[in-house]
């Protein structure tokens, strides 16, 4: 095994590789003012971003969940890595050959994480496809792309290939690359025999590298070609360590900076129907790989939607019966998006690959511009259901359809949902389904936000600011701090300790040299005073240096406090001008509480000694007591300067 990876190396992978380059792979990221991003936090679920990103820094913090740390800590979180594993993968990207303690430069691979080599494999057997394409034995699936409207070009563009018909094609070729055996099973990529031996799982098929939201691959969508095939007419990678077919979408790649920047996600049904939208001109257009849109899907969706107001996701469904039914289960989570969810029923019973061939990319362009809500979609079905002929068979359609307009988010369209439903029942009275709508609306706020319900609850802890505030939320007292006791942030003295303590790892050079001489006693709420340890331990604020707040999350005692310090690395500093000024404004303010909190103490003392205490005693309190208000007379006269 390779040893532990050289310490300048892992310094040059976290400097090379930009943290909002790497987290922006994953979700979508807008100003958050003060030189920082945000967006929807990927391990929690949420509708506000509390998720911070700091490129200056190099440091991510989610005020939601507490989640944060530097780009390893990031990558090692999202893609469930070890920490090598985590800098092999950004290595690989900022193209740094990393050298190993143990045995110098690194060789071969076998100090290579498991995750990074099943990557490596699906890459290597991507290029493999696509290579096998141009073969004689791949005319076959050539012809295919072609009836389907698809050239060469659509094909490279989509990195579509050919696995070769023979037993053991890719599993010799991936051999050849220095893969095990057993790396090619876990990978999914092949399978035990009969005979004990690897075969390829993937054979005589057309190939769709699928990859996820970064563009690595991790599995592949294959189409049954041949009549003599007697597997399923798509056959998918297996769940493997890198594959979790609910979690992953054809596209997102190539989709997703478009819809980010359209705030808009088409979901089609299969890989052809992508290509097709994506050739069409509709490039924010993916698929599910073999499974329901579900939950995981939709959170994939949401970060990059950002749950703004103009959001919305478009399904496509044939209008068949199992169409219809697709349909209703995807209503089923509508309520999980804040988007609007809106569906576009193609014609003739064709998928939007059929009608580009049938009508050309004008007809693809305009499916989708046809849309309707999708609550409206489903409204109409439940109605058809009921005998309107008769005044039980339309109480019985009000009954069922009239939650589903009460779940609509927007009120205005709630609204003119509940008089259209009217007027689908044929119910004269509009204001009697409105009323009933709005009080069923009413209930259902009522149980989510008194029961316990799915009302936001109030986030404590330091700096777990609400709903999009991006910093802590004062007026939750008490506060949990990572060293135990509570934090009390609507204390003065608390909230002065925060911002000097930001100041301190964001801005060393405006509380520098000063700062370094406060005593860790000063800071009165002990997880601030075991940061200021931190600080200390680390060098002090004065000796700054590029490493300084990796230093600093070093020199924490533990994991939690390490949270602590990254927190108030990234929150927002709370002045319009973060400058000396309001630098020194903290650093006085701290200072003058510390002496106060001093001369009370001094003061106790001479009160319990009396006038029977020898007087050299009571003249050694006196004159602390004498030099402490002077003290503090002159920082509340000169400010800074008196420090």
């Amino acid at each position: 095994m390779a040893g532990r990876i050289n310490d300048d190396d892992v310094k040059a992978v976290r400097d090379a590789v930009p943290i909002d380059a790497v987290v922006s792979e994953y979700l979508q990221l807008r100003n958050a003012g003060g030189g920082n991003l945000k967006g929807l936090c990927p391990f929690h679920d949420e509708k506000s971003p509390s998720f911070q990103v700091s490129p200056s820094k190099g440091l991510y913090h989610c005020f939601g969940c507490q989640a944060g740390g530097d780009t390893l800590d990031f990558i090692m979180k999202i893609d469930h890595l070890s920490f090598s594993e985590a800098v092999e993968r950004l290595a690989g990207q900022a193209g740094i050959t990393l050298r190993y303690e143990e045995g110098g430069y690194t060789a071969g691979t076998s100090g290579r994480g498991e995750r990074i080599r099943l990557v490596e494999a699906h890459k290597a057997a991507a290029q493999f496809y696509v290579d096998q394409l141009e073969s004689p034995e791949a005319e076959i699936g050539r012809k295919f792309l072609a009836e389907r409207g698809f050239d060469q070009a659509a094909a490279a563009h989509f990195g579509v290939g050919y696995s070769p018909a023979g037993w053991d094609h890719l599993t010799r070729f991936l051999r050849g690359k220095g893969f095990s055996d057993k790396e090619l099973i876990l990978s999914g990529l092949a399978q035990d025999s009969r005979s004990g031996k690897p075969i390829d799982r993937f054979r005589g098929r057309l190939m769709w590298p699928i990859r996820d939201i970064t563009g690595e691959v991790v599995g592949f969508g294959a189409r049954k070609l041949r009549e003599d095939d007697n597997g399923p007419k798509y056959l998918n990678t297996p769940e493997t360590a890198i594959y979790k077919k609910g979690q992953v979408l054809y596209g997102i790649d190539l989709a997703k900076k478009e819809i980010a920047k359209t705030s808009r996600a088409v979901v089609v049904e299969g890989y052809t129907d992508v290509m097709a939208c994506h050739l069409a001109g509709v490039t924010t257009a993916i698929a599910t790989c073999g499974t329901a849109f579900g939950g995981d899907h939709i959170k994939i969706l949401r970060r990059l939607l950002m749950d703004n107001a103009t959001a919305e996701v478009i399904f496509t469904f044939d209008g068949d019966a199992a169409g219809q039914k697709a349909a209703l289960r995807a209503f089923e989570d509508d309520q999980k998006f804040a988007a609007e969810t809106s569906i576009a029923i193609t014609p003739g019973g064709m998928d939007p690959c059929e009608l580009r061939l049938a009508e050309g990319d004008g007809a693809v362009a305009s499916l989708v511009d046809s849309r309707t809500p999708l609550f409206e979609f489903a409204l109409r079905h439940i109605v058809a259901r009921h005998n309107l002929e008769n005044p039980a068979g339309r109480a019985a359609a009000l009954d069922e359809a009239a939650p589903v307009v009460a779940n609509i988010k927007n009120i205005a369209i709630q609204h003119e949902s509940a008089v259209q439903l009217a007027g689908m029942l044929g119910i004269r009275d509009e204001q009697f389904v409105v009323k009933r709508v709005a009080q069923l609306a009413r209930w259902a706020r009522e149980r989510a936000g008194g029961g316990g319900g799915g009302g936001r609850p109030q986030q404590g802890g330091p700096g777990r600011g609400g709903p999009g505030r991006g910093g802590p939320a004062y007026e939750a007292v008490p506060a949990r701090g990572p060293a135990g006791p509570a934090l009390n942030l609507r204390s003065p003295a608390h909230r002065t300790e925060r911002e000097l303590l930001k100041l301190a790892l964001q801005r060393p050079e405006l509380v520098s040299p000063a700062f370094d001489a406060y005593g860790v006693d000063e800071f009165t709420a002990p997880p601030y005073a075991t940061v200021r340890q931190a600080i200390q331990d680390a060098g002090g604020a004065a000796l700054g240096g590029e490493d300084y707040l990796a230093r600093v999350r070093d020199a924490a005692p533990n994991d939690t406090v390490r949270a602590l310090v990254t927190e108030l690395a990234v929150e927002a500093i709370h002045a319009k001008s973060v400058d000396e000024v309001y630098a020194g404004v903290q650093l006085v303010q701290v200072r003058l509480r510390a002496v106060d909190r001093r001369v009370h103490e001094v003061q106790g003392t001479m009160a319990r000694l009396g006038s029977h205490a020898p007087a050299e005693q009571l003249a050694a309190v006196q004159e602390e007591l004498w030099v402490l208000q002077q003290y503090g007379q002159r920082l509340r006269n000169r400010g800074a300067e008196g420090l």
